[in-house]
Formats: structure tokens, C-alpha cells, sequence
């Protein structure tokens, strides 16, 4: 087995993270050096880094240098066997629950195109619509609508349509995708999936028997239309850390059917405006920042509920300086302000008392302000014609050169 793949809820007592459910210990931040021990994968270390830089010869993702992505499985799999002039492939996705994504949505999608840009490999980008539907009060109709919905907003990220498939579970499951399934299911004892997922009695069957669903995507043979004929194909998946239960179920299972392992590349959860240990959720819309945000609403949203690491007076400020480690906007411009030099001063001196939290929230708000304008212009331009061409089952013309 796969460490700790049985055993998701050791140490539940501490804190809590499925890919339903995240909480630190007693309400807390959560501890990624316990959640790494426990999961059993590894930290991203600067050689690695350096090894993607060399190999690619484009300078790190701003999410990569600075730790968004902080852990992984088998990445260097995948660059060792990329360096012997092996390809792989991307698979990556989107449980499509909501109208609009807010920002911690666009974050695997904006670091996977970034590696498929880098790496110049194909992709396939899976919407879980059937999985919302068994989690959520939503009917198959509203969870299909918010999968075409959100694939306006993956495809706004700017990804190759000629090296991209975009897929809906209602719309795709079906033929070699159904047959791998069942291929996994049978692979997967029932106590297993209790230990990995928490699964309890109370949970209805549609839960229990998913998992495969997910799973499947990173063997290529679940994609004939893509990949015949190249069955040993390695398959990279960038996601958030709480996803990683899914894949230790798979990689315990690739193997058993004749595929690689896939391997992962994972993310930090990204903060509430509140902070760390406040959630972001759909019934509270000023937890986060929305791709659908005016430059109003975010300045409010910013200046009223991003929680500060500043003191309480201008005062007792310059005297004591600010608990950047804290600070949500300097959190939030870790992730989005791309200039490396200008976050480090923003930090010394917002640290130091020089900077007041004011001027902190100022360029927060510039910065997610052109973000936001610039997904809202291109995701205007996302047809109904441009989301069937991505989803439409094709060959990909162009997949490896």
C-alpha cells in the first residue's frame, strides 16, 4: 500500500483534511509538515526547482519559487523520465458547485498552464458534475449547467485548445473511461475506502462507489481518442493538497493494471480573506475574492475583511511593525504580485513599521484588481462554440511536439 493509505483518519483529532473537508485542530491553521508526515509525500526542495528551470529554461512559476506548490509524489519521476525524451501527460480538474470560482480556484488551473506551456504536453481537465451532484442539494441539469459554466473560466486561463480535452463525467463515463473504473473498484476493498475517505455508514453508495471516477483520468488508456497505443504514458496531476486521498487510492491500483503511478504535484490551501483559519464558502461571499468581483467590491472586500497582521494604532505600528506571518494581504500578494523584489521590500518595511497596513491593502487591491479584469475580459470571449470545441471527443494534433 501506499503510506498512510489507509489510515486518512489518524490523528482526525488534530485536524481534518478529505477533499470534502478541511479544519485545523481546534479551529487552527493547518500544520503542512504533519499533513506531509502523515500522507507520506515529500516537500519540493530548491533542487527540484532548479531542475524544472534547467529542464525547461524558463524561470520557476511564481507558485512554484514560492511554495503555493510545496509537496509532491514522484515528480522527479517525471522529470528524470522527461529528460530521457519521455513525454507525459496533465490531468488536473474541477468540481463544478458554483456560478463563479473564486481566486483559490484559478490556482491549480493558472500553475497547470503554466507546466503544460512549459513542458508542452497534452492535457485533460475533468469536471466532477456527478460528484456534486451525490455531495451537494443540486440536480443533474443545475450540476451539467455549472460545468459549462466553469469551463468558461478554465479555458478564460488561457490553454491550448490543441493540446487540451475538457470533460464532463455525466457527458464522457462510458466505454475504456468505464471499463478502467471497474478496473479500480474491484482493486478496492470497501474498508479501504472507509480508511482513506472516512466513509461512514450514514453515507449513501453513490459516495462510496465514485472514488474510481476520479481515479481513472491519470491512466491513458482511459482516453483512446487521445492516447492509443500509448498506454505507457505518465500522467502529472497538479492539485490542492486535500485531493492527494484520491491519487493514493490510484497509485496503489496503477500498478496492478500494468500504469505508471501517477504523480502529483500539490498545493497549500489558499486563505479566507478572515484568515488562515477562517473558510472560504459560498454563503459568505465576502470570504473571498470572485472572478466575477468589481474593482468596488474588491477594494471593500479588501479594506473591510482581509485580516491584518498591523497594530491597532499608527503608533504603536512603527513602533512594533507587523506580524507579516499573519497579514492576509501579504499572503494574498505572495501568491499574485509577480515581482519578486518588490514583495520582499513590501515585507521588510510593512515588518518594520515603515509601511502602514493601509498601504499594504492599497496595492493588494491593484494587483487582484487586473487580475480579475483581465480573466473577466477573457472569459468574455469564451463562446458556447469555444467550450464544445475543448470538450468535443477529437484527436489532438499537436499533443507532443
Amino acid at each position: 500500500m501506499e503510506p498512510s493509505a489507509e489510515t486518512n483518519n489518524e490523528a482526525a483529532e488534530e485536524q481534518v483534511v478529505t477533499p470534502w473537508e478541511v479544519s485545523g485542530k481546534d479551529g487552527g491553521k493547518i500544520d503542512y509538515d504533519k499533513l506531509i508526515d502523515r500522507f507520506g509525500c515529500q516537500r519540493i526542495d530548491q533542487s527540484l526547482i532548479q531542475r524544472v528551470e534547467h529542464l525547461t529554461s524558463l524561470p520557476a512559476h511564481v507558485f512554484l519559487r514560492r511554495g503555493v506548490f510545496f509537496a509532491h509524489r514522484d515528480f522527479s519521476e517525471i522529470l528524470n523520465a522527461y529528460e530521457k525524451g519521455d513525454k507525459f501527460y496533465l490531468y488536473t480538474g474541477r468540481g463544478p458547485s458554483s456560478e463563479a470560482l473564486h481566486l483559490g480556484h484559478l490556482i491549480p488551473f493558472m500553475f497547470t498552464k503554466y507546466l503544460q506551456d512549459a513542458f508542452k504536453v497534452p492535457l485533460v481537465i475533468q469536471l466532477t458534475d456527478d460528484e456534486k451532484f451525490l455531495w451537494k442539494n443540486l440536480t443533474v441539469d443545475e450540476c451539467r449547467r455549472l460545468a459549462r459554466e466553469n469551463a468558461k473560466d478554465i479555458i478564460a486561463c488561457g490553454f491550448d485548445i490543441s493540446k487540451t480535452f475538457i470533460f464532463s463525467d455525466f457527458d464522457f463515463v462510458g466505454g475504456a473511461f468505464y471499463r478502467n473504473m471497474v478496473e479500480v473498484a474491484k482493486r478496492v476493498t470497501y474498508n479501504q475506502a472507509v480508511g482513506i475517505f472516512g466513509f461512514t455508514g450514514e453515507d449513501h453508495i453513490g459516495k462510496v462507489s465514485f472514488p474510481p471516477v476520479q481515479a481513472v483520468p491519470s491512466f491513458p488508456s482511459s482516453f483512446p481518442h487521445l492516447f492509443s497505443g500509448k498506454d505507457n504514458l505518465r500522467c502529472l496531476i497538479p492539485c490542492a493538497i486535500d485531493q492527494d486521498p484520491y491519487f493514493r487510492m490510484t497509485r496503489d491500483v496503477a500498478p496492478k493494471l500494468g500504469y505508471h503511478k501517477p504523480a502529483l504535484i500539490e498545493s497549500l490551501f489558499f486563505p479566507a480573506l478572515q484568515g488562515e483559519t477562517g473558510k472560504m464558502s459560498a454563503s459568505d461571499p465576502n470570504s473571498a475574492i470572485y472572478v466575477t468581483d468589481s474593482a468596488k467590491d474588491i477594494k471593500n472586500k479588501v479594506n473591510r475583511h482581509a485580516f491584518s497582521g498591523g497594530q491597532d494604532s499608527v503608533e504603536k505600528h512603527r513602533q512594533l511593525g507587523a506580524n507579516i506571518e499573519i497579514d492576509i494581504p501579504v499572503k494574498y500578494l505572495s501568491f499574485f504580485l509577480e515581482d519578486d523584489a518588490e514583495l520582499e521590500h513590501i515585507k521588510k518595511e510593512y515588518g518594520a513599521g515603515r509601511m502602514l497596513t493601509g498601504e499594504v491593502k492599497q496595492r493588494l487591491v491593484q494587483v487582484l484588481t487586473e487580475l480579475v479584469e483581465r480573466h473577466r475580459t477573457a472569459r468574455a470571449n469564451v463562446t458556447d462554440e469555444m467550450v464544445d470545441a475543448f470538450m468535443a471527443v477529437r484527436p489532438l494534433p499537436y499533443m507532443f511536439d
